[in-house]
Parts: structure tokens; C-alpha cells; sequence
């Protein structure tokens, strides 16, 4: 299998120079790549004209059906990719990781952009801020999409959700992708890449793969384009290094190196259901693709009291692990991802056991079922004991990123943090406790040095999802030694791609461009009740002005006496003397709302189908008996749905016959299309 990359909307056949890439597994050739030969420039040109300019083109909604569909062609198409990636020394547990959950992130940031996002081209953050005393100047920030490109540069253990995770929210926030797959799998990243551009999904120019070097692709860089990178320490600081990352400064998203810890707190004793999930997931975490994970437990850290109870408890079930040919339904942990790999994992366990004893597994002496384990990648899980952590410098500084994880002691819960702590940030810890007091105290002990904190115990033991399964929900990165970037978080993750801008102008200016109306911005009153117009025909700024309605005692009492509610500002005018925000008995302020509704609902029958939400609510000053209420009912936005409705947002104020304001909130409509 000759690897080809797809650039400028071709494949692009591979040159002279070819790099064979050996099976994990057997170490026969599985695919030959090669380095050089693309013309990085076009490649980046052709990403930023075509693809970005298609892809801003889309609304959000738009964009995030874009992804749902390939998230549903690929799934038809999975076991393609699970066939390959049994090579690179994966089993069918390690594929669903890599494989479903790279599809399953398509599908997240699918309902999150549909749910979440309007449908627009660009975001509005946060509310109008008023500049000046009348009124007339304003400020607004908005998000718009970068006219860049993401480069996405991938580690080898995750050839498939490596790259779906960085490519979801990037095209939801509408700006193409270059991605370089790692190349000892690059033919499973390969095979995805030749999926994604035959489905005909994306728009040409949003995506592209290059196998092998990047050439002198950073030398082209600038300040509008993304680089999203996965891998070691060393090659992040040699990219981040680039001149061209300095002085354009282009946004670097970096997650590496990281010394993950797994905490058994002093509550969980042997014989408690946190030690049986603590030592389920230590050993799990060390054997899924056979330790190769970002997130893998590299640091169990234990009360000292337990430790011998804790390597007691991993040697006997580490002891059942089958480590053979992946493809094979009996064996639970493969190869490593290839001989280089084995090297360098086997030089940091010399390094390590300088502190530490090797006190389960033996790399020269293990078993492999239906493979050779000389020809192939394989290690057995290799558990260590540091009996002076305190004292230890390598064990908190070197990564083995294979089956290796070392087991260390403390005695107080401080030495439990300052160990933890002592890897510098990292991506993950997990607790194991079922005292919310402990908890507590390790999330604020531990809490500045980790991108994610799990906290494991017998409550959420049938549904966690472990400790090294980063969530698409969920914040991924780490401070530190773990790169400092941050992926996934949800919509969060959009923002690397987006720009954040101050708009300022008067209220009709932000209007006209936000599509947001603003108090201070003119509005339309028409004859008819702006509920009486179609989703297409209503106009923002579209304005009802209510009558006056006189708030009453026995409206009050009335209202205290139907719901319930007789709490004694509404009922009791002797118990509200001196209170600092009641000058006497005072209307429920779901009192207000009720009637507010009252005197703007259009009753009859028309195109708004349903009142399903309310944001914003604010109760802004209390009205007594005998003062009057009116209400401004505004169209502030609009947001196509499907082909039956559209969303109206509408800005409503309720005043006092004074002009005062009572109180302010949002009002969500469901309003038919015309047709």
C-alpha cells in the first residue's frame, strides 16, 4: 500500500523516496510512505480560498449536518478501519476507542452545533454593553471564523479519533483542515482520509491529509491559521520554536507529554469498593492500547499503609492479561506500536528502575499468544514500586508510553497533592473516595496542575467513563508538561478557530450588523400584532406596546392564594418594615410575567406554534398595589430551524406607568414558515 496525500483536491502519488512501514504485529510491510514533494504553499493557499471560503459560506447548523453525515458514512464503513488498524497493534477494544469514538466526536459536536449554536454564520458573546450616558454608542463582541487553515499535526497511537477530535470543532467553526497523521499509522489514518474525500461531503478545500513531512509548511503560516499538535514534548518545543509561530503569532493548541496519577485516597482500604475500581482501573489504563494513551495511568499513588495490598492486587490481575496478535478474540493487550517504540519504552524502564523496583512483569521473559514476540512490538505489562517517591526525580519526570506505570506511597493527604503535583501538569488524575471531604480537598489541592479530575467511587461506578477517556463534553489538555492547550471542551473548542471582536457603534449600527436588536435601536411598529407575521415576514425590531394594567391588592392575593406562594412580602406589610428592598407588600414577580403575557399574547390561532423557553430574567424593581404595568414586546432575533419553523427571540420589558423598569427578560417562540 503506497500512501498518497490528498491536496488541492487530488491525490497526490508519493515520491522516490519511500519509508516502509512495518506491522506491529509481524513486522512485515504493511504500507510505504514518503516524505517531501508537496507544494506546501498551494496546499495552504488552496485550504484558505476554496475550503475556508466555502465553509464560511455555511451557517452553523449547516455545518454541524455536514458532520452528522459523515459521522453516519463512516460508521457504515468502520471495519474497514478496525481490519487495518489490527497492525498497528490494536485490539477490538482498542479500535472501539479509536475508531467509534473518533465517529462518536462527529456525532457530539453534530447535536452540540445544532443545540447550542445558532443558525448563523459568526457568534455574539456576552450582552450589549452601554458606552455613554444617552445611549448612543455600544459595544458588542463577536466571534467570526479565522480565514486561516487548522493544521493538525497527530500522534501515532490515535490515527482515527486523533484526527476526527481536532476536525469536529474546526469545521463547525468554519475554517479548513490540513492533517498530518503520524507516519508509523498513517495507513490507517490513510484509509479514514480516502473516506472522508470520497463521501463528497465536505465542501472541497475543508479537508486535506499529507503523509510523511511537513516540508516547509510552518514557513507559510500566518496569523489567521490554527496549529493543533499531539506528540512529545521535544517536537512541540522544536515547532513552537519556529520563527514564523513567533512572529506572526499563530495560535499553537499543544498536548503532550503528561504524567497522569491515579490517587487511592485513605478512606478507600482494601476490601472497599473504590480500592476494587482503583486497581481495575490502574491495570486497565496500563493494557488498553497497550499504554499507549496520552491519558494513561503512569503514577498510582497510594496511601503507604495499602501499597503492598495495591501491588498485590495488579500483579494478580495483570498476571491474567493475554498479550498476542490483536485480531485474535482471547488476547487482551497487542504490541506496541512498532520496534522504535519498544526501544525507546524499554530505555525509560532502565531509567526508571534507577528509583524504582520492577515488581511485576519481565521484558525478557512472557508469553505471546498467535504472533512471534520477536518479530513484533511486544512488552508485557510492567508495574514498578518507588519506596521513596518524595526523594525520586525520574519517576516524576519520565513518560514510558507503554504498559508501564509505578506504584509510590504516602502518608498524609498533602504528600498525596505534592506527589501528584510533582509531574509538572498533567492531563488527567483520578480519585478514588467515597468522602466528599477528601474529594474536596484534593480537586483544590491538585486542581491547578490538571486539565481533568475524575473522581471514581461506588456511586458512579457503573457509568463512568474511566480515567483515560477524554469526553468531546469535556475540557482535553493540561498546564505544564502537558502542553498547556486545551481540546474538545464542547463549543468550547471553537474558539481557537474564532476570533473574538469588539464591535462598537450606535445601537442601529449593531443591530444592522449583528441581527440583533438592541435597546436604543429604532423600532417597527406595524398595524398587526407582530405575533400575527410569519417566521420570514417578521422584522427585527418589530415592536408591540401593550395597555396599562393596575396591579391590585386582591390581584395579590389572589395570586398568593391560587399558586401557593404566600411568602411575606407579597402578604404581611408589618413584616416588610425596614427591609432594604421592600417598601411594603409587593407583587409575586410571576405575577408580573403572567400578566405581562396577558397583555402581550395575541390569542387567535396564527403562525407562533409555541412559547418554549425564557432567558435572562430579571426582577429589577418591586411594584405595590395600585401602580400600573405595560410591556414592550420587541423581535431581537431570528434563527431558521427546518423547513416548519424558525426560532424568534424577543426582547421584553416590563415598565411601570412611570417608566421605570420592572423587569426584563427573553422570550423564545416557536414561529411557522410561510410555506
Amino acid at each position: 500500500m503506497k500512501l498518497e496525500s490528498f491536496v488541492c483536491g487530488q491525490w497526490a502519488a508519493p515520491g522516490r523516496d519511500l519509508i516502509e512501514i512495518a506491522s506491529a504485529v509481524s513486522g512485515d510491510v504493511v504500507a510505504q510512505a514518503t516524505s517531501g514533494g508537496i507544494d506546501m504553499r498551494k496546499t495552504l493557499d488552496y485550504a484558505r480560498g476554496t475550503g475556508g471560503a466555502h465553509l464560511r459560506r455555511l451557517t452553523f447548523h449547516q455545518r454541524a449536518d455536514m458532520l452528522k453525515k459523515l459521522g453516519q458514512y463512516l460508521t457504515e464503513r468502520k471495519e474497514q478501519l478496525y481490519k487495518l488498524s489490527f497492525q498497528t497493534g490494536a485490539t477490538r477494544i482498542d479500535n472501539t476507542i479509536d475508531v467509534d469514538g473518533g465517529i462518536g466526536t462527529l456525532f457530539v459536536y453534530a447535536g452540540k452545533g445544532r443545540r447550542e449554536l445558532p443558525n448563523a454564520k459568526f457568534l455574539l458573546d456576552g450582552g450589549v454593553e452601554s458606552l455613554s450616558k444617552a445611549g448612543s454608542f455600544a459595544g458588542q463582541h463577536i466571534v467570526t471564523p479565522l480565514h486561516g487553515v487548522a493544521v493538525h499535526i497527530n500522534a501515532f497511537n490515535f490515527p482515527c479519533w486523533g484526527m476526527l477530535e481536532k476536525l469536529a470543532p474546526a469545521l463547525l467553526a468554519g475554517v479548513p483542515v490540513v492533517t498530518k497523521p503520524a507516519t508509523v499509522t498513517s495507513y490507517v489514518a490513510h484509509a479514514l482520509a480516502r473516506m472522508i474525500a470520497e463521501s463528497g461531503i465536505l465542501p472541497d478545500g475543508a479537508f486535506q491529509l499529507v503523509v510523511g513531512s511537513t516540508g516547509d509548511l510552518f514557513d507559510h503560516l500566518t496569523c489567521q491559521d490554527v496549529v493543533s499538535f499531539t506528540g512529545s514534548a521535544e517536537t512541540s518545543q522544536k515547532l513552537q520554536r519556529h520563527p514564523v509561530i513567533a512572529r506572526e503569532a499563530v495560535r499553537f493548541v499543544a498536548e503532550r507529554d503528561s504524567l497522569n496519577a491515579a490517587i487511592l485516597a485513605p478512606d478507600a482500604a482494601p476490601g472497599t469498593p473504590e480500592f476494587d475500581l482503583f486497581i481495575k482501573e490502574v491495570a486497565k489504563e496500563m493494557t488498553v492500547k497497550a499504554g499507549q494513551k496520552c491519558t494513561a495511568i503512569r503514577r498510582a499513588i497510594a496511601p503507604s499503609a495499602h501499597v503492598d495490598a495495591v501491588i498485590a492486587a495488579l500483579r494478580e490481575r495483570l498476571a491474567k492479561i493475554t498479550i498476542g496478535n490483536p485480531e485474535l478474540e482471547s488476547v487482551r493487550m497487542g504490541p506496541l506500536v512498532g520496534l522504535d517504540q519498544r526501544r525507546d519504552v524499554l530505555a525509560h524502564l532502565a531509567k526508571l528502575r534507577s528509583e524504582a523496583e520492577l515488581v511485576s512483569g519481565d521484558p525478557d521473559r512472557f508469553s505471546v499468544e498467535g504472533a512471534d514476540a520477536a518479530r513484533g512490538a511486544f512488552v508485557p505489562p510492567l508495574l514498578l514500586h518507588c519506596a521513596n517517591p518524595a526523594s525520586a526525580v525520574s519517576v516524576h519526570e519520565i513518560e514510558a508510553f507503554g504498559p508501564v506505570c509505578t506504584v509510590m506511597g504516602y502518608d498524609a493527604l498533602d504528600d498525596a497533592v505534592t506527589l501528584a503535583n510533582r509531574g509538572g501538569g498533567s492531563l488527567v488524575a483520578s480519585v478514588y473516595t467515597h468522602d466528599t471531604k477528601i474529594a474536596s480537598d484534593l480537586v483544590f489541592g491538585i486542581g491547578s496542575f490538571h486539565g481533568r479530575l475524575v473522581m471514581i467511587d461506588r456511586d458512579c461506578a457503573k457509568e463512568q467513563t474511566g480515567h483515560g477517556s477524554p469526553m468531546p463534553q469535556m475540557v482535553h489538555g493540561g498546564p505544564g508538561r502537558a502542553g498547556g492547550g486545551e481540546e474538545l471542551g464542547g463549543i468550547r473548542s471553537l474558539q481557537h478557530y474564532m476570533q473574538r471582536s469588539a464591535l462598537q457603534g450606535s445601537p442601529a449600527m449593531l443591530t444592522g450588523i449583528t441581527g440583533s436588536w438592541s435597546k436604543g435601536a429604532a423600532i417597527v411598529e406595524k398595524e398587526r400584532h407582530p405575533f400575527r407575521y410569519h417566521f420570514e415576514d417578521l422584522d427585527i425590531g418589530q415592536t408591540f406596546m401593550s395597555k396599562e394594567r393596575t396591579i391590585t391588592l386582591e390581584d395579590i392575593e389572589h395570586f398568593a392564594h391560587f399558586t401557593g406562594d404566600t411568602f411575606y412580602a407579597h402578604m404581611d406589610e408589618e413584616a416588610t418594615k425596614g427591609h432594604p428592598f421592600f417598601p411594603g407588600r409587593v407583587a409575586h414577580g410571576y405575577l408580573l410575567l403572567s400578566f405581562a403575557a396577558g397583555l402581550f399574547v395575541d390569542p387567535d390561532p396564527g403562525p407562533v406554534l409555541a412559547n418554549y423557553g425564557l432567558d435572562s430574567l430579571r426582577f429589577v424593581k418591586p411594584v405595590q398595589p395600585g401602580e400600573a404595568i405595560k410591556v414592550r414586546l420587541t423581535a431581537k432575533e431570528k434563527s431558521p430551524r427546518n423547513k416548519q419553523y424558525g426560532e424568534v427571540r424577543w426582547d421584553v420589558e416590563i415598565t411601570t406607568a412611570s417608566g421605570e423598569t420592572a423587569a426584563t427578560y427573553e422570550l423564545l417562540t416557536m414561529n411557522a414558515v410561510r410555506s
